[in-house]
């Protein structure tokens, strides 16, 4: 039976490229919220107390679902909204954030009860950073009464293991200041979504220091936003040079490739980013997994998506038990793959191809029972 996950290679994961920067608005020092909105800020620092190094993403995560809300900018300051309005959490998305309105400074009558909407609407509700190698502390934004302040203090990120160090450039420490002060108006121009202007402030960044690996990988998603593939990927061909340790630019170039139906150019990035660190990261195994089944290496296809399983033990992976499925079912293993078929269906029952999902098991079940 031919093995086929191509469209199963789609992988969800915050704090790769795919969130967009939101535009950060001013915030005044008392709380001003209004009688349809609500404005929160903080800051997100290292567990040294020092600004992360690149934008952080900031999600909103209600009853299990999780929305982009914004990025830091480089002093890892962030601000946002809530309204009223009923958009559910999975359907955000990141460009929609503007600054808020002049309603918005307006002080809430003491009578009103137009706030009550988002007073639910922030029930049972928790803000997180999100940045790849760190453990975000979890801060609750419930908001009980009109006269709440939407100041959040300071979200910490701690270090998972080598993760940490991986995903934090050794060559940021040596950027000279004209270099690290046009990064610094990159980082900012993002969370403004300038995206132009964020662009010449990284170029100007590597220009002034060429090493500036984290620069490179800033410019590489922007000539990746911007649909310039081949642009993207010699930034981070660039990064990569300047700093082989530096595990972003593995990332991005493992899903580029894999988009491309690069499949050997998947496997051996993905392979890369399993030995810088094999227990942080079990993405890098679902893509390694998809190109090795690809390329028909069956065995080394089954050992990555097993190994993934077994460091994912979150379950932030779901796709890694479908793909593990459907190699099983390849080689005639088909009792263990409804196992893991299921396990899917358990851990993502609405996603796209659940349907399709579904539908497979039943045939493997029937096929099973008429087996004598």
């Amino acid at each position: 039976m031919a093995i086929r996950i191509g469209a199963l290679a789609v992988l969800m994961l915050a704090g790769i490229a795919e969130a967009q920067p939101s535009q950060l608005a001013s915030f005044p020092q008392q709380s001003t919220q209004s009688d349809r909105m609500f404005l929160f800020s903080g800051d997100v620092r290292l567990d040294d107390a020092s600004p992360p190094p690149e934008p952080v993403g900031i999600y909103r995560v209600c009853n299990g679902q999780s929305r982009f809300e914004t990025s830091t900018d480089s002093k890892g300051h962030f601000s946002f909204q809530v309204d009223s309005g009923k958009n559910d959490a999975t359907q955000s998305d990141a460009s929609q954030n503007s600054a808020p309105s002049a309603g918005l400074m307006k002080p809430i009558a003491a009578g009103s009860q137009d706030l009550m909407p988002v007073l639910a609407k922030l029930r049972d509700c928790e803000l997180q950073a999100v940045l790849a190698g760190y453990r975000s502390e979890l801060v609750s934004i419930a908001v009980k009464s009109r006269s709440d302040d939407g100041r959040l203090g300071v979200i910490t990120l701690h270090p998972l293991s080598r993760a940490s160090v991986l995903t934090v450039s050794a060559t940021t420490l040596d950027a000279p200041a004209n270099a690290r002060k046009a990064y610094d108006r990159g980082i900012d121009a993002l969370a403004k979504q300038k995206w132009q202007a964020a662009s010449d402030e990284f170029t100007k960044a590597v220009k002034a220091y060429p090493t500036f690996a984290i620069a490179w990988y800033q410019l590489g998603l922007l000539r990746q936003k911007g649909n310039d593939a081949a642009g993207a990927s010699d930034a981070w061909k660039q990064a990569l040079a300047s700093d082989p340790k530096y595990i972003r630019p593995y990332e991005s170039l493992t899903a580029l490739a894999d988009h491309a139906q690069d499949w050997v150019s998947s496997e051996a990035y993905s392979r890369t980013w399993i030995q810088l660190d094999p227990e942080d990261f079990p993405g890098a195994y679902l893509y390694n997994a998809v190109a090795n089944a690809r390329l028909n290496h069956t065995d080394a296809a089954e050992g990555a998506a097993r190994k993934g399983l077994q460091i994912d033990k979150d379950h932030k992976i779901p796709r890694l038990d479908v793909v593990l499925a459907l190699i099983l079912m390849g080689k005639n293993q088909n009792a263990e793959a409804v196992k893991y078929l299921r396990e899917y269906l358990a851990l993502a029952p609405n996603a796209n191809d659940a349907a399709a999902v579904r539908q497979q098991v039943s045939r493997l079940d029937a096929a099973a029972s008429a087996r004598p």
